[in-house]
């Protein structure tokens, strides 16, 4: 089943000799059990892609449609809803609520969405657990390190029954080993029916994708059906973080 499509979206900001184009003419779309990996230069239009994919910005021009419903026909609140019990986000900057604790974060949009928090507690520490955190469930995300905190953002986007996954750089903060972790984790949640789209500079880890978009200047100019190909290196970003080993 379709999850995600993007049918000729073009984003822009400003008018006039100030217009900026974000994107021009994006056809993107991820089925059920589909990993899609994004990779692209800064400024090449990634997250903005991601953030009309999940109806956080509208495009400028162009259809997006999730699950078969197309967004510009939904309310406000019918987006909300969508947003909440369909998409799971993944931000570089983690959006984790500070005066929550790691368990309670991930439990979150569980509860959100009208789970008693004596089911929600359970399957949140599962998750955690599964991402090598079971023993940081009380903490708060300010006692975290940023990779800490990178994989409690992974565990709220996963948990539960979302349809579609949205991550931007999810690995960014990360070594290694705990990138690999991840990238199981969301491997692991298609193969249970979820489709996911993937920002990322780290060509390695695209590799998990079933295929990968390559953007430049708010353009395709790449679509690999396997994403195990090699990637011409003027394609793949610059200047990832450095990445921790907690």
């Amino acid at each position: 089943m379709n999850v995600l499509e993007l049918r000729d979206v073009s984003k822009s900001y400003g008018a006039g000799a100030a217009e900026v184009l974000a994107l021009a003419g994006i056809d993107l779309s991820a089925d059920e059990g589909d990993l899609v990996a994004v990779m692209g230069p800064s400024g090449s239009g990634k997250s903005t892609l991601l953030t009309i994919a999940g109806s956080l910005e509208e495009p400028t021009s162009g259809e997006v449609r999730i699950l078969g419903a197309s967004l510009a026909t939904l309310s406000r609140d019918a987006r909300a809803r969508l947003r909440r019990r369909t998409i799971g986000y993944v931000f570089q900057d983690f959006n984790l609520l500070p005066g929550l604790t790691v368990t309670e974060n991930v439990a979150l949009p569980l509860e959100l969405d009208g789970v008693p928090a004596r089911r929600a507690r359970p399957a949140a520490l599962d998750v955690v657990d599964r991402l090598g955190l079971g023993d940081r469930g009380d903490r708060f995300p300010d006692q975290l390190s940023g990779g800490e905190r990178q994989r409690v953002a992974i565990a709220r986007a996963v948990i539960g029954e979302r349809r579609l996954l949205l991550a931007d750089e999810p690995s960014g903060a990360l070594d290694s080993a705990n990138g690999e972790a991840v990238m199981t984790m969301i491997r692991d949640a298609c193969a249970h029916g979820m489709a996911a789209v993937v920002v990322t500079h780290d060509a390695h880890l695209a590799t998990w994708a079933d295929r990968t978009v390559l953007l430049r200047d708010g353009r395709v100019v790449r679509a690999a059906a396997d994403a195990r190909e090699p990637l011409p290196a003027a394609h793949v970003g610059r200047g990832s973080a450095r990445p921790e080993t907690r």
